[in-house]
């Protein structure tokens, strides 16, 4: 099969065209035949190799998975021994290494049947930046009707997912982003907007019940000063490096989880990247099944 392989930490450059193996299912997973597969900035620092801390997951000269891709949908072709509920000809979506391939396995529970109503390549655009914002906000933050929302970043993949479930549940959300963004910005339901040219949401005199840093361009520490004294500030793990290195008060993971700051105090809520593709089979906990969401690229999720 034709797959996209990566040799040695680089540029694009390093990428390759090649005919590999096919990949064989082991019997949690499924072999899944690849009709669209997404671009994620978890994508650029694996071929980078960034951050150098991560290297002790992602392996020290080259990453211990050479195909690069992450998110994909398409067709189950072959089903495990011990699968159950996905068998072949499923329209499916999900995250796995490996997905810029004609062929890619994945576990089964980090695997969902795709929505009827949306094309491959809308389904492949989800898995990994619509998990991480519900994740962030339901499982980590836990938001709640009426409590006030920061989130910076808030025209990248997964910002674009964080305003609108933050709007889906109850929430007044803030939203940090660039002038040429603010328009899609606004049109995805933000209740302000602060341009982060004209103005430093961390001098601001406002405070949020939740700040949600998908940039890691401040502190976390000065993040946190946005809080209210009962709030909670969160980043990804594999996004805060530069936060957590303006602070000797916080550490950086790259386990895959969050940072979570609450009441003053700082804790690390790890999720492996294939424990945030379940969220996907369970499109019922999503705040709202039937809500229209947009990606980044504009078009309907």
């Amino acid at each position: 099969m034709k797959a996209v392989i990566q040799d040695r930490y680089g540029s694009a450059d390093i990428l390759e065209f090649r005919d590999i193996d096919r990949p064989v299912p082991t019997a949690d997973e499924v072999l899944v035949r690849v009709h669209a597969a997404s671009v994620n900035a978890y994508d650029w620092h694996l071929m980078h190799g960034d951050p150098v801390i991560g290297r002790t997951m992602m392996g020290f000269r080259r990453p211990k998975a050479p195909v690069r891709g992450r998110d994909f949908a398409g067709v189950v072709e072959e089903a495990g021994s011990g699968v159950t509920g996905l068998k072949p000809g499923d329209e499916v979506y999900g995250e796995a290494d490996g997905a810029f391939a004609e062929y890619v396995c994945a576990r089964a529970d980090n695997v969902g049947p795709k929505p009827a109503n949306l094309t491959f390549e809308q389904a492949a655009a989800i898995p990994l930046a619509g998990n991480t914002a519900l994740i962030g906000l339901r499982d980590v933050a836990r938001v709640q009707p009426g409590q006030t929302l920061l989130v910076n970043g808030a025209s990248g993949g997964v910002g674009t997912f964080a305003v609108q479930l933050g709007k889906a549940y109850g929430t007044e959300v803030t939203a940090v982003c660039s002038t040429r963004n603010v328009d899609m910005v606004r049109s995805l339901g933000a209740d302000r907007i602060i341009d982060y040219t004209q103005e430093d949401f961390t001098r601001g005199e406002a405070r949020y019940d939740v700040v949600l840093d998908l940039v890691g361009n401040h502190s976390l520490g000065s993040s946190g000063v946005c809080s209210t004294p009962s709030g909670r500030s969160s980043c990804p793990a594999a996004g805060c490096t530069r936060a957590a290195a303006s602070s000797d008060r916080w550490g950086c993971s790259s386990s895959g989880g969050w940072w979570l700051r609450s009441h003053g105090t700082t804790g690390c809520w790890r999720s492996p990247h294939g424990r945030a593709g379940r969220t996907s089979r369970r499109c019922g906990s999503w705040p709202s099944p039937g809500r229209s969401l947009r990606s980044s690229s504009g078009r309907t999720r």
